[in-house]
């Protein structure tokens, strides 16, 4: 008996739908989605961020019931960033007792429990009046190592009001060290360090800027990852993980897919990827013109953040694949 055409037809494990998931290599599931919230200072109802369509700067009561949400949908945790009423030169709303941030924090802990991870941005920009993420020297460069001490405490202060994990993102020199030591010394030796380990100076994260109310001229090259290298990110990476950080991530994510793939072949640690605003707005922009089809592009998008070895995915569209798409 002659056989005509091909003896291997791969398209045999792509005819069904159950077929195709039997063989699917990733998932996207909710328990590897964090879900990045804002909270205004004084607000008294959610303020619609424009260039982030269905994202707000929340209340304390819309982010309690938010986090809520997220806990009941599956989700791994909320990262908390502040958007406090004033800003100064040396970011003190990040250290005062009843700043914004470290009420969130202990609003959502008291709400969640241990249901969700509470995670906590530790860094200046959102509290500085010229928007860096650190203390600025005479020369209006940024100080490392004063910075760095306030990071410390300030991942102190969040630990304190129930963060389970605090992330330094300022991509200071040292900054992981400095933490762990003063989380330990404060008797935090449970809390988790979550380290912005190759965090790049990119274009993508314009729309945030506007969450948060950054008020930023010029930009952070002298401290931030350049977009070409990635040696030099392996580097960082390696460093966060010597000084004792349980989690690194990459941030952008889509733009930088190769750094997160060679971080996660390169630790031995969980590697978290950030799907940064300005990754959210352009699909929601073409979507909104009917460009893309949306939910795909949702799921495609965070399904390549994981498949490039992405065990953390942090999204703004987190609670919604949770609640809506991910057993589509």
């Amino acid at each position: 008996m002659s056989v005509s055409g091909p003896v291997v037809r791969p398209r045999r494990l792509r005819r069904t739908p159950v077929m195709r998931a039997m063989v699917a290599e990733h998932q996207v599931e909710p328990r590897q989605l964090v879900l990045p919230l804002f909270v205004a200072e004084g607000a008294t109802a959610p303020r619609p961020i424009s260039s982030m369509p269905g994202v707000v700067q929340h209340t304390m009561d819309t982010l309690r019931a938010t986090a809520a949400q997220s806990a009941e949908a599956g989700l791994a945790g909320v990262m908390l960033f502040g958007v406090p009423q004033t800003q100064d030169a040396t970011g003190s709303g990040a250290l005062a007792e009843d700043g914004v941030l470290n009420r969130a924090i202990e609003a959502v802990r008291a709400e969640v429990g241990e249901s969700l991870l509470v995670m906590s941005d530790v860094c200046l920009d959102e509290f500085t009046d010229h928007g860096h993420c650190g203390l600025l020297a005479a020369d209006g460069s940024v100080d490392n190592d004063r910075t760095v001490e306030v990071y410390a405490r300030m991942a102190v202060m969040h630990a304190e009001r129930g963060a389970h994990v605090v992330a330094p993102s300022g991509m200071m020199d040292g900054q992981v060290a400095a933490v762990r030591e003063a989380l330990d010394a404060g008797g935090h030796t449970d809390t988790v360090v979550m380290a912005y380990a190759a965090k790049y100076a990119s274009a993508f994260y314009g729309p945030f800027r506007e969450a948060v109310g950054s008020s930023l001229v010029g930009d952070r090259k002298t401290y931030q990852q350049d977009p070409a290298n990635v040696r030099e990110a392996l580097r960082e990476v390696r460093l966060d993980v010597e000084q004792g950080a349980d989690l690194v991530m990459v941030k952008p994510a889509l733009g930088y897919l190769d750094v997160l793939a060679r971080t996660a072949a390169e630790v031995d640690v969980p590697v978290a990827a950030y799907n940064v605003s300005g990754e959210y707005a352009m699909v929601e922009a073409a979507a909104e013109r009917g460009w893309i089809d949306r939910d795909r592009a949702i799921a495609e998008t965070l399904l390549s953040i994981r498949r490039a070895g992405a065990d953390v995915v942090l999204s703004y569209w987190a609670l919604e694949y949770a609640q809506r798409l991910w057993r589509r």
